[in-house]
């Protein structure tokens, strides 16, 4: 089997971002014994020279006196430039604290910490941001998360969500959400690498599309088998199949492999608490038919994570690391933060990638968010993007939520701009405003501010 791994630098022991700065201080500013310690070669040397130098002193002294003191009044006293206390990404949750970086309409936004201000500037577009907050459906959610991110540099684009159970808990962060027919896309991930298929390859399944019944598992065929590609298995989320390459086709370990290639069981570098998706994989034919197609509830994942398990479809199979703060300066305005793209080792290859591609543009076209996005070849701004996206659905052991995903891109066809967006939202009595209709609220209005900047731009370019 052919795998990608990550070294895992979270399992390192981590200096505190005060011990950081402690060993900034001695770096540039060493103790007394410290520079004693590193001229004690050179004393004698100095001391000798010294000696003689005196001696050349006591006759020019006196002539000298007057010109040394006029030429020291013309020169100003010096101070010694310290360095800024430079924060590590890993630890500005630290110096955030307990701020609240959801649902934010502010940029940049004040954070006080160790008695220092510190001005903390996000990668948020907050056009979008007040736009999907006005748009939220707060009476029939119990949670809503949002999060849209630029795939090619982990900037967080909108971060919004609401939580009727806990308002203080960031529901785009909560990683207890069950990951339901979103974990299809880690398993045609392994079945596509590891066993060679392609969009076009041909399953056999008996029965209804979602369910799962153990008779569904097996290769037994009759008049009334199905014969479907993996394509449609994947845009109609057709459980059987899914489940037959998680009881046949699949090991335990292949999948648990796929699963930590994705960020599965492991924390993510990012700016506030990581809460890590959780993946489990018994040795059972059935339990591995059920974590295959999503058919289970103990597999879980945030929004968050579900934007960078789309960011690796969209990179070429390269998951990106999600980032927020754009960058942080002190009281004095000195930099002492700033983000750089980073990405985690490959989760899959560049062709398997293009294969996912494929399967996400053909569920916006022709499977589960065909509906959702209808009319979208007739819109002025959906109509230059290029389109993918997966549909995810399953209640909660209770029965009274039923939480409803989607997740997907959009790519400019003519242009370099990129999107991808993850949402959740958990309906209670009544289903309010769909997971898929919040991820085209988000893309159409944040592309149409994008194409009309850049048409601004264009006119002014050419007027000269």
């Amino acid at each position: 089997m052919t795998r990608f791994f990550k070294r895992d630098t979270h399992s390192l022991p981590q200096p505190s971002w005060k011990a950081y700065q402690e060993s900034l201080r001695r770096q540039y500013f060493p103790t007394r014994r410290t520079r004693l310690d590193r001229s004690r070669p050179w004393l004698v040397v100095g001391l000798l020279l010294l000696a003689f130098a005196g001696i050349g002193w006591v006759f020019t002294a006196g002539i000298n006196t007057q010109t040394d003191a006029a030429v020291a009044d013309s020169i100003p006293a010096q101070k010694t430039q310290k360095a800024p206390e430079l924060i590590e990404k890993a630890d500005v949750h630290i110096l955030l604290g307990k701020t609240r970086l959801i649902n934010l309409e502010a940029n940049p936004i004040k954070v006080d910490f160790d008695g220092r201000s510190y001005q903390v500037s996000t990668s948020l577009d907050l056009g979008l941001q007040r736009y999907l907050l006005k748009r939220m459906d707060r009476v029939n959610s119990r949670y809503i998360g949002i999060v849209a991110m630029a795939p090619d540099t982990g900037q967080i684009l909108a971060m919004a969500g609401f939580n009727k159970i806990d308002p203080d808990r960031d529901p785009c962060r909560m990683a207890e959400y069950p990951a339901a027919s979103l974990f299809k896309i880690v398993t045609a991930a392994a079945a596509v690498e590891e066993k060679g298929y392609t969009a076009g390859s041909r399953f056999k399944f008996n029965g209804y599309k979602h369910t799962l019944y153990k008779r569904q598992l097996t290769d037994k065929t009759n008049r009334y088998t199905n014969s479907i590609s993996l394509q449609d298995s994947f845009a109609q989320s057709v459980n059987p199949v899914f489940g037959k390459i998680g009881a046949l086709v699949l090991d335990r370990e292949t999948l648990e492999a796929y699963g930590d290639a994705f960020a599965f069981n492991r924390p993510v570098d990012f700016e506030l608490q990581w809460p890590t998706s959780q993946l489990a994989v018994k040795d059972e034919s059935y339990h591995r038919a059920e974590i295959a197609s999503g058919f289970n509830r103990q597999t879980t994942l945030s929004p968050l994570h579900a934007a960078v398990i789309v960011s690796a479809v969209v990179n070429g199979g390269k998951p990106v690391e999600p980032t927020l703060v754009d960058r942080i300066t002190n009281d004095n305005g000195e930099s002492v933060y700033r983000t750089e793209p980073q990405f985690l080792t490959a989760a899959v290859s560049p062709e398997t990638a293009d294969v996912l591609n494929q399967l996400m543009i053909a569920t916006v076209t022709a499977g589960t968010a065909k509906k959702i996005f209808r009319g979208h070849s007739r819109s002025k701004v959906l109509s230059r993007l290029k389109l993918g996206g997966k549909t995810g659905s399953i209640y909660n052991r209770a029965h009274d939520a039923r939480f409803d995903w989607f997740v997907g891109f959009a790519t400019e066809k003519k242009g370099p701009e990129k999107m991808v967006v993850a949402v959740m939202v958990a309906h209670e009595d009544y289903i309010g405003t769909r997971a898929g209709q919040y991820a085209r609220m988000t893309i159409e209005h944040y592309f149409k501010d994008y194409f009309a900047k850049k048409a601004q731009a264009k006119k002014k370019d050419s007027s000269g």
